[in-house]
């Protein structure tokens, strides 16, 4: 049998728990916490921006073109598309559950480059982007100006081109969205002088493009140089514009009097921001928002733990009087709702420590169940690591149902052991040797119909399956290695820890010296409830058919 070769080999016994034990340990630091598991099915987003354009246009000349390429796909739900006034676009595809993000990402990157060719041109300069991640936020990080030094235009350029970047390659996060934009240079043409000088918008924009450039001629003194040669310099004949003033005098049209038709005579020009639609205030103050949306299978509370480390690195070179802040962050329920399950737990096993000991009335005997818990749920820790499953309520829900459930097995070894020694008057090893040839087929049993009826919520389909099977898996990973430390370690427990009971006397006897009335008598009503309680199912199974009647 499987209990006398570990009864023969103790160490391998402990070699074998301890080894679940580590590895549980070390999935435990390696699994993602979360609230909940992953119910909502994989989603990939397309974002684009069509600059000036209403809500029709984007839908007609953005969305569409894009919406109309996107067929063909494996286990693609359903799709659902923005169209904003402000210019912007927004599809996103939903796949079934179980799908891979990343192959589905790379599957949307691939029909998205058979529409680029049909976007509008400056669509395409804009860059369209494509992201996976989930859809609520994780947290929203904030700039704000303490003493009101910096404005909001100041703010959100900062944001948009020094802490976007930033934090979107930390590890963990799906996506960052700004709330803003970077400084961008204004043109406000005035339509009656551009009428009066018969010049067009896309005459303005010509000129900008052809005035505002970086044109490389060349280096002054390049290899291969003439001997002698000892000056080395790049030659630059124009640079980008920088400020307002350079941008309101690039000539639109030369007439032909030799008078110069400029940018400040058909309007004015102004340091800005791309777009306007967008204000963040935080109480009532100018600010700088990024949302942070959370990769899927991340750490939400690893992930937000380095996003906040991120900011804290970075705030040591912003500028002075800015600083940062969290008005949104949904991590802190996380760890209070993880931290108040991890309590329960812990109180579960002092409370199961509590019961068995009171009516075992042996610490000894105790302590081998009590054993028992660690390495369970310890193990079921390395199992959820395993198939990729993760810390959340519902796991911690099925751990804490667990706990009553995977002592029994322990608690019938050890009962039963007790029982034989005190029968018969065998020792401790013998008694377990006997023992486990008596109850090895009922501990299987007990495991296997604890795993059939967890087991079927394990099948459900749709979000309901994802949400219960994460505890359906915990509860049978737990009873399934319930059995086999019943079988494996707690005979070696019982063997190494029980001390020999008298033939005819009670375990009692052998435990705490001042606890012994007090368990002797504890016993004494135990017993007499039993015995009434057993007289009283003989007399029903002697009259079934008359307390079968009364019962109906």
């Amino acid at each position: 049998m499987l209990s006398n070769f570990f009864l023969d080999r103790p160490v391998f016994a402990w070699v074998i728990a301890i080894v679940m034990m580590l590895v549980g340990g070390l999935a435990i630091y390696n699994l993602p916490i979360s609230q909940y598991p992953p119910i909502a099915p994989p989603s990939i987003a397309i974002d684009a921006f069509y600059p000036g354009a209403s809500a029709e246009t984007v839908e007609n000349s953005l969305v569409q073109i894009i919406e109309q390429k996107m067929t063909g796909f494996d286990k693609l739900l359903y799709m659902t598309a923005v169209s904003e006034a402000s210019g912007g676009g927004r599809i996103e595809l939903t796949f079934a559950p179980g799908t891979d993000p990343d192959l589905a990402w790379a599957q949307v990157q691939n029909k998205l480059q058979l529409a680029m060719a049909s976007l509008p041109d400056v669509v395409q300069r804009q860059g369209v982007k494509v992201s996976k991640s989930t859809r609520n936020w994780l947290l929203i990080v904030g700039l704000v100006s303490n003493d009101d030094s910096v404005d909001d235009i100041d703010l959100r350029d900062y944001a948009a081109a020094n802490i976007e970047k930033v934090l979107a390659r930390v590890p963990g996060v799906g996506e960052v969205e700004v709330f803003g934009s970077q400084y961008a240079m204004r043109i406000w043409l005035n339509p009656d002088k551009l009428t009066n000088y018969k010049l067009t918008i896309d005459d303005v924009i010509a000129a900008l493009r052809a005035y505002n450039v970086e044109i490389s001629a060349g280096q002054f003194g390049a290899a291969p140089a003439v001997e002698g040669q000892r000056l080395n310099a790049s030659i630059i004949v124009q640079n980008l514009l920088k400020t307002p003033e350079e941008f309101a005098e690039i000539p639109l049209r030369t007439n032909p009097d030799g008078s110069v038709v400029r940018v400040r005579d058909v309007g004015r020009t102004e340091l800005g921001t791309e777009r306007y639609e967008i204000n963040a205030l935080y109480n009532g103050r100018p600010c700088a928002a990024l949302a942070v949306r959370q990769a899927a299978g991340a750490n939400a509370l690893e992930t937000a733990r380095a996003i906040k480390a991120t900011m804290d690195e970075l705030s040591q070179y912003f500028p002075p009087g800015m600083g940062v802040i969290y008005p949104y962050d949904t991590t802190p329920f996380v760890r209070v709702a993880i931290n108040e399950v991890v309590k329960t737990l812990l109180e579960a096993i002092v409370l199961v420590f509590l019961v068995m000991y009171l009516f075992l009335g042996n610490i000894r005997a105790t302590l081998v169940p009590t054993i028992a818990v660690p390495v369970v749920i310890l193990g079921t820790f390395a199992v959820l690591g395993a198939l990729g499953y993760s810390i959340n309520m519902l796991t911690m829900f099925a751990m804490v149902l667990a706990i009553g459930l995977l002592v029994d097995d322990a608690i019938v070894v050890v009962e039963n052991v007790e029982r034989v020694m005190h029968e018969e008057g065998l020792s401790p090893r013998e008694a377990t040797r006997k023992s486990m040839r008596e109850i090895t087929s009922a501990l299987v049993g007990i495991g296997t119909v604890l795993a059939a009826v967890f087991g079927p919520m394990a099948f459900f389909g749709g979000s309901t399956g994802v949400i219960y099977r994460q505890f359906s898996v915990t509860i049978i990973a737990a009873m399934l290695l319930s059995v086999v430390v019943a079988l494996i370690l707690s005979p070696v427990l019982c063997a190494g820890l029980l001390k020999p009971v008298a033939h005819g006397h009670a375990p009692a006897d052998t435990g705490f010296v001042l606890f012994r009335p007090f368990f002797r008598i504890f016993d004494r009503v135990f017993f007499w409830i039993r015995d009434r309680y057993r007289d009283m199912v003989g007399r029903i199974l002697g009259r079934k058919i008359r307390y079968l009647l009364v019962y109906v």
